[in-house]
Parts: C-alpha cells; structure tokens; sequence
C-alpha cells in the first residue's frame, strides 16, 4: 500500500467516524451533551468544539490558506453549528486529500505559530488531526458513560477497513 492510499483511507475512515458520532451523540440530550465531567473539556460538547476547531486549525495550513482565524471563533457555537461544523469539515479533509497526489501528500509545509515552530509534511499534519481526533473521542464515550450514555458505536479502524465495501454497515 503506497502512502496515498494510506492517507485517502485514513481520512474516510475519520469522516464515517465523525458521522457516526454526530448521528450517536443527536440523539442525546442538551442535558447529557452539556453536563460538566472531568476531563480535558468540561463538557461532550466542548470537546466536539475543540475537535472541530483543530481540524479546522490545520485545515488552514494542510490547504495552505491560512485562514483561520481563532478569534472570529470565540463565541459559543449551539449544537447543531458544531455537529455541522465538524461534519463539514471531516468531508472537506477527505475530498481534499483524495484528490492530492503523492507528492502533494510528501510536500512539507512550515508553520511559524505563536505556539510552536514545525515544518512536516502534509500527510503528518493529515496523521495528527486524526489522531487527535480519536483521542478526544476516546474521552466522548469515558464522558458519555459518566453522564448515563452506554450505547457508543463501534467506530474501530479494522471495522471499518474490513466492511468500508459494505454500504449498508458503514452508512448506518
């Protein structure tokens, strides 16, 4: 498997991911989704927050746009503007990246932020926002059991590797 195949595959898997997280977590409550645990946000809903920001963050540098303004986002989104916005933002990464080539993927981008300096790849900057993804909805479900929410769906790489062929699994 050659690295663009790896980076395409990586990016639908995040986007079933998040559609099958927003299409679990709108069936919650605004009390569940908003009722404080401890944790790295206080709330579910913050995280998807901080989720959909970040994608967006390095969206702004993968797309070499460098739009991304932190603080024309620092009013509070409703539910419905963050299920939207990470939705959007997952299927935009994935089209984005099936239509770069392998080279494009290798093409390094350097960030000079307030934060840090760093200057990696696409295809690094692509691993982390999905990395980073997972480990913050690995939190959602800790989060959602604390708030009376049991009923997380299977969302592993290898389920959806192994039936991504499958329309009728991984669209459900």
């Amino acid at each position: 498997m050659n690295l663009k195949t790896l980076i395409t595959h990586t990016v639908q898997y995040n986007n079933w991911v998040v559609n099958k997280y927003i299409a679990w977590l709108a069936t919650k409550s605004d009390e569940q989704l908003n009722q404080e645990v401890i944790s790295s946000f206080p709330t579910i809903l913050a995280t998807l927050h901080h989720i959909w920001q970040t994608q967006e963050y390095w969206w702004s540098y993968i797309a070499e746009n460098n739009d991304f303004n932190p603080s024309e986002k620092s009013t509070k989104p409703t539910k419905d503007e963050i299920f939207s916005g990470i939705k959007n933002n997952s299927e935009k990464l994935m089209k984005y990246v099936e239509n770069l080539s392998e080279e494009d993927l290798a093409k390094n981008i350097k960030i000079e932020s307030q934060w840090f300096q760093c200057d990696f790849s696409k295809y690094e900057y692509i691993q982390h926002i999905i990395i980073h993804g997972t480990f913050h909805r690995g939190q959602i479900v800790t989060m959602g059991r604390n708030v009376g929410i049991t009923d997380a769906p299977m969302t592993d790489y290898n389920f959806w590797n192994i039936y991504k062929d499958a329309d009728v699994i991984i669209r459900n």
